[in-house]
């Protein structure tokens, strides 16, 4: 009896693999304290230790059914060769969210220019790698570096992923420096289409989530990582309500776990409104696999295989397999195809 049931590779849209090396540690008392000891990590990074962990992490992310990743990446450019190698070695999709930083963050994190920069992204797109634009969020590019990304993704038919309405701070600094919200900013700037992912999302209003509507862009949602550093709760009914393309990431890889990130999606909608089964599951295994994948730009990735005698799933009625994958199971009932 075949105990095999295939499935599309599930697509973390976004990670930040060095992050994995925090794992255990208390990180302070907020995001803002937790981002000091982050980027003091950040700082301590070369490829050789780049291409050693992420090996081992994306070779984590393989054995628990991710089978693409969108490395949101902002160490340098031979850090990122050596992410590339590391991707290669442990069989995993690796799509190049080349980060663009103008300010702030420590001093390896930014580029001299806009088009320093964009040398960078031509760089490696010339060695052939798959590569993204990224600029990091409004706090980190200013609005003339973002016009000039939002043109160049728009010229090249690039994805372009930022982060967006992550901490309340943020939005309170954009509201001073431009008298908008960050998404009503990205909009501004040309940098809200259908090839933009807006990672995060989590305190966006109703006005900033009709224009990712009517831009037709994706919001990309982290549970795991959202929870570990106490962002908040991403309005997901609002989202599902638009019809917003949805995408999920590990990010700081506290958690390794496709289906911990879906099933959190769903499990904050259930908390926030008091009523159950908000997000389909069909919705949510598209959400982790299809969506995914377009958020990075991708037309083929590999499968996986989920592991219907696992004591997980043993006894379920073939019916009832696909809610007890997302609401019952672990990354350990999947394997690679």
């Amino acid at each position: 009896m075949d105990e095999s049931l295939p499935l599309p590779g599930f697509v973390n849209a976004h990670s930040h693999t060095f992050q994995r090396a925090l794992r255990g540690r208390s990180e302070g008392g907020d995001f803002w304290a937790w981002r000091e000891t982050m980027l003091a990590e950040a700082d301590r990074a070369t490829p050789a230790s780049v291409r050693t962990l992420y090996a081992d992490t994306y070779a984590e992310m393989r054995a628990a059914g991710y089978t693409a990743v969108g490395e949101f990446h902002y160490l340098g450019v031979p850090e990122a060769r050596a992410a590339l190698e590391a991707g290669a070695a442990a069989g995993i999709e690796v799509v190049l969210l080349h980060t663009a930083y103008a300010r702030g963050g420590i001093p390896r994190l930014r580029q001299a220019s806009v088009g320093a920069y964009l040398e960078e992204v031509e760089s490696l797109r010339a060695a052939g790698a798959r590569v993204g634009l990224a600029p990091h969020s409004v706090r980190a590019c200013p609005l003339d570096w973002l016009e000039e990304i939002g043109r160049y993704a728009e010229r090249e038919g690039l994805v372009l992923h930022v982060h967006a309405d992550e901490q309340p701070r943020e939005v309170e600094e954009c509201l001073a420096e431009h008298g908008v919200r960050p998404i009503e900013l990205l909009e501004r700037a040309g940098c809200l289409g259908p090839r933009t992912t807006i990672v995060h999302a989590t305190h966006a209003s109703d006005a900033e989530l009709d224009l990712v509507c009517d831009a037709g862009a994706r919001i990309c949602i982290c549970p795991t990582t959202e929870a570990n550093l106490g962002d908040g709760f991403a309005p997901i009914q609002a989202v599902c309500e638009r019809g917003l393309g949805v995408c999920i990431g590990s990010d700081s890889n506290v958690r390794i776990d496709p289906l911990e990130e879906l099933r959190e999606l769903e499990g904050i909608a259930r908390r926030l409104t008091g009523r159950r089964n908000i997000v389909s599951v069909g919705s949510l295994l598209c959400f982790g696999s299809d969506e995914g994948a377009a958020a990075l730009g991708l037309d083929s990735w590999p499968g996986v295989t989920a592991d219907t005698g696992h004591p997980s799933l043993r006894g379920v009625a073939d019916g009832d397999v696909f809610d007890a994958l997302v609401h019952g199971c672990s990354a350990e009932v999947l394997r690679a195809s």
